[in-house]
């Protein structure tokens, strides 16, 4: 099994905010268990998925494809955390929390597309 993608640190960081978001979400009330938790635990889980799926597939282009996804996936994140901030299923302090962290692995990821384009000469 190739796992180089273990390597990438931006997998890294959206990896950990998955298993942030699911831990934090097991504590949602049950009425969410088809709602906010599970579009939750989606849209996290698809940044790091679709970072593995482009970094293996070989090509520039469709790694800038899957990035742009997982930039996609995660700006769903963040939009569910600010709903379950918003409706008080989670604290000011976890809330921020998170949100940065979805901050920080969207410049990671736009930082790696724009380096990715420049590479290609893809405007």
């Amino acid at each position: 099994m190739n796992s180089k993608y273990r390597k990438v640190i931006v997998w890294e960081k959206a990896h950990k905010l998955t298993l942030d978001i699911y831990r934090l979400t097991s504590t949602f009330p049950r009425s969410e268990m088809y709602g906010i938790t599970s579009q939750l635990r989606r849209s996290t889980s698809s940044v790091p998925a679709n970072i593995v799926e482009g970094y293996s597939r070989g090509g520039t282009k469709q790694y800038i494809n899957f990035l742009t996804i997982a930039n996609g996936s995660l700006a769903e994140t963040s939009y569910f955390l600010l709903l379950a901030y918003e409706l008080d299923y989670i604290k000011e302090k976890e809330y921020i929390k998170l949100e940065e962290k979805c901050e920080e692995i969207g410049k990671m990821l736009n930082a790696t597309i724009k380096t990715l384009r420049n590479r290609e000469g893809i405007g």
